[in-house]
């Protein structure tokens, strides 16, 4: 059976968190889906979406896996974002910089040991 996964975002004010995941992600959203939801292609058959849902803002907890953590997060860098922390020690020597958006939610980028 072939699975897609759309991970949601749940976000209090749309233009706020779109230019966010812009400098997040490095680009605009693969498309718009509606006035207040962007998707962005990770992968194939794998998105992440933003919506305007203030109701249910900043309680999201997503974790992506890269293959280069440290350029990734170099690049992010680079457009003026930085983890809000890092968890340096995980199982197996994964690595996890976590980033957090404007309402809270938790975007974190993993990766293997270098």
């Amino acid at each position: 059976m072939d699975v897609d996964l759309f991970a949601g975002i749940p976000v209090s004010a749309y233009p706020v968190a779109l230019a966010w995941y812009e400098r997040l992600l490095g680009s605009p959203p693969t498309f718009i889906a509606t006035d207040t939801e962007a998707v962005w292609k990770l992968a194939e058959r794998r998105w992440v979406v933003i919506e305007q849902r203030p109701e249910r803002a900043g309680h999201s907890i997503l974790t992506i896996l890269v293959s280069d953590l440290d350029a990734f997060v170099a690049q992010i860098a680079e457009r003026g974002l930085e983890p809000s922390n890092w968890e340096p020690n995980l199982p197996g020597g994964m690595r996890k910089a976590v980033y957090h958006d404007p309402d809270g939610n938790e975007f974190g980028i993993g990766g293997a040991p270098v």
